[in-house]
Order: structure tokens, then C-alpha cells, then sequence
């Protein structure tokens, strides 16, 4: 881990847009030194692609050979496809889980080895979605995916609380970012959203931000995947393969 008295020091994968990128601009308001890590050519600190598990440790040991230790890790890589079951591609299913799973997992191996080792714990907080409880129609593989890593984050935070590191997750609803943006440019799929979401508008980066920070920082909290959606939870999810053949055909 960093040196004690010195500024923690976190690593946020997926940190170059959207939510990685607001995350890592609240935890270095909030005194944390702060390396990104999202995909070469994208303007992040170290290049790592989160499906490649040499490339993931290696930004891992890159961080700490510079900085002296890793005390936060924030995973927010992440990608998204619209198929119907029916019709779902076997190749494109699993480029989707191998991304917001499998990354999930390497990212959460290698940070917790590292933080186990210098034996002064840590905090794992990893961007799940409103879709790890609620299903959409044709984003079988995002909901199975987000589902993955909220139950993945729960067992971290199982086998990792003794070695004082705590895992946590932060489920958001609709924020617009690079990710969703596409979706948000089909005609009704924003008012739908909205119409079904209590608090009656999107979130904002930010404030998943802010999510991510306490997660980061409260320590006696492991194991939470917090619902940050408005309430969009306690109602139904928009139907955006309805949507999109509206507006398509």
C-alpha cells in the first residue's frame, strides 16, 4: 500500500469517459492521487484492456512500482449490445460478459493480490447497473453480466473482509455517457426512462461519482451493491427492442 500519511492512492480502470471519468476526477477532489486506466489511444494514464489478464496486472504492478502501493481500485469498463434471445449472437454474448464479467473478476484479482500482500487492505468498487436486478428486453447479455458482477462483488467481499479489503458496487440507473448514449438518441427511449423513474430525471456522472467515493471510503461497509436510480428500480424497465423497431422497423 502507498506510504502512510501520503494521499491514497487509486487506480480507476476504464477511467477515460462516462463514469470512470467522473470518478476519477471526485476521488481526486477528495484527496486521492489518481491513475486511469482504460484502452490504448484513449487518453488514460496506462493502457489496459480488462479482458486481457497479463495487461491487467500489469497495469496492477505498474501503479505500484510508481507510487509505492494501491489503496482504492475502481472498475468501470464496460460495454453494452441489443439482441433478442432468439436471435442472440453466441460471439457477441460473450464479448459483452468477457468485458463487464471476466474483466470484473481479473481486475478484482490482481488489486486484491496486491493489496493483500502489502497487508494494510483496501477498496474495490466496481460499476455494476440498474440492470443486475432488472431485466430490459434484448440486453440479455448486460443484465447477465451486471447480475455476474454484483453477485461476484458479494463473494469478493466474503473471501477478501478478512485481509481488510472491502468490496463494493454501485448499480446506477439511467446517466448519459458514451455508453448509453446511443440508446438515448432513439425516439422515446429517454421519456420512457424518465416516466418510469420516481425522482422523475437521469442521474449525472457526478453523483454516481459521489457513490463512488463513499464506497471508496467507508470502512465499515463491504459488500453493497447500492441502487443509485431514482426509484427506477420499484417500477419497469423501458422495452428498447420496442423502441428501436418503432423507430427502424
Amino acid at each position: 500500500m502507498s506510504t502512510p500519511g501520503a494521499a491514497p492512492v487509486a487506480l480507476v480502470v476504464g477511467g477515460a469517459s462516462g463514469l470512470g471519468a467522473a470518478s476519477a476526477a471526485a476521488l481526486g477532489a477528495a484527496g486521492h492521487h489518481v491513475v486511469t486506466g482504460d484502452l490504448a489511444g484513449t487518453g488514460a494514464d496506462l493502457a489496459v484492456d480488462v479482458t486481457d489478464e497479463d495487461a491487467v496486472a500489469a497495469a496492477v504492478d505498474a501503479v505500484v512500482a510508481e507510487h509505492g502501493g494501491l489503496d482504492v481500485v475502481v472498475n468501470s469498463a464496460g460495454v453494452s449490445t441489443l439482441m433478442r434471445v432468439v436471435d442472440h449472437d453466441a460471439s457477441e454474448f460473450r464479448r459483452v460478459l468477457d468485458v463487464n464479467l471476466t474483466g470484473g473478476l481479473l481486475v478484482l484479482k490482481h488489486a486484491a493480490r496486491v493489496m493483500t500482500a502489502a497487508g494494510r487492505g483496501g477498496a474495490v468498487v466496481s460499476i455494476a447497473s440498474l440492470n443486475a436486478r432488472q431485466p430490459g428486453t434484448g440486453m440479455a447479455a448486460y443484465c447477465s453480466a451486471k447480475a455476474g458482477l454484483a453477485m461476484l462483488t458479494q463473494v469478493a467481499a466474503l473471501e477478501l473482509g478478512p485481509s481488510g479489503i472491502r468490496v463494493n458496487a454501485v448499480s446506477p440507473g439511467l446517466v448519459v455517457t458514451p455508453l448509453t448514449a446511443p440508446a438515448m438518441d432513439i425516439a422515446g427511449v429517454r421519456d420512457d426512462y424518465v416516466e418510469n423513474t420516481p425522482l422523475g430525471r437521469a442521474g449525472t456522472p457526478e453523483e454516481v461519482a459521489e457513490a463512488v467515493v463513499y464506497l471508496a471510503t467507508a470502512r465499515w461497509l463491504t459488500g453493497e451493491v447500492l441502487d443509485l436510480n431514482g426509484g427506477a428500480h420499484l417500477q419497469r424497465y423501458p422495452d428498447l427492442v420496442g423502441h428501436v423497431t418503432r423507430a427502424f422497423g
